[in-house]
């Protein structure tokens, strides 16, 4: 079993302005952790995390890789979360570059088709559209999704096939309401190969990873 990262040296007042994480992270550090030996035979060049906020997720996947000689860039339009997300890879001897930026607005046409690994646990709960508009940036764009839960999934699912590379693998955390099932039809119509590989209730929350190939 791969641990999870050491986050001591983040405190209750780094968790004011950078999501702390909770069950949506660890279902994805087990969905990485079930696909463990695909990962390492894949041998990733780039592994791109939109939304890193602690720095748990991009840190683990650093760990479960081992040594090796993949770039692992962490994308975060709030500066409390690159802050954390640099400090935890520090804390944890694995080396991360965060990038302050919304989404993946400063990485192409540079990243175009070169990133073999791609993750994004991002704010998915349905809320005012208005509400996850105001909370980019601070502690409330890690959790307002807008009315369905995917007004910032749905411009990642528009660009994966600009973003993955033709070996590539996305990993994304998505809850009933989002429409798992549909995310994976609609993109299967796009030529993606794409299933859940794990689900989890956790309180009134249905969690799902959704993976997806070429």
């Amino acid at each position: 079993m791969i641990p999870t990262p050491d986050l001591s040296h983040l405190k209750a007042a780094d968790y004011e302005n950078v999501y702390e994480p909770a069950e949506d992270t660890f279902i994805l550090l087990d969905a990485l952790e079930n696909d463990l030996n695909e990962l390492r035979a894949l041998g990733a060049a780039v592994c791109l995390e939109i939304g890193s906020g602690s720095g748990c997720v991009s840190t683990f996947m650093g760990t479960l890789l081992g040594p090796s000689t993949s770039l692992f860039l962490c994308t975060d339009i709030n500066p409390h979360a690159a802050r954390a997300t640099s400090l935890t890879g520090q804390q944890n001897r694995v080396v991360v570059h965060p990038v302050l930026t919304s989404l993946t607005a400063s990485l192409l046409p540079r990243l175009r088709r070169a990133v073999d690994v791609l993750l994004f646990n991002p704010p998915y709960v349905p809320t005012d559209t208005g509400e996850a508009v105001d909370g980019q940036g601070g502690i409330a764009g890690a959790w307002a999704g807008g009315l369905t839960g995917m007004d910032l999934t749905e411009p990642v699912l528009e660009q994966l096939d600009e973003l993955m590379s033709e070996r590539g693998r996305f990993y994304l955390v998505a809850v009933k309401e989002n429409d798992p099932v549909g995310i994976v039809r609609r993109m299967g119509e796009k030529g993606f190969k794409g299933e859940i590989v794990l689900k989890r209730r956790t309180g009134r929350e249905l969690l799902h990873v959704l993976r997806f190939t070429r």
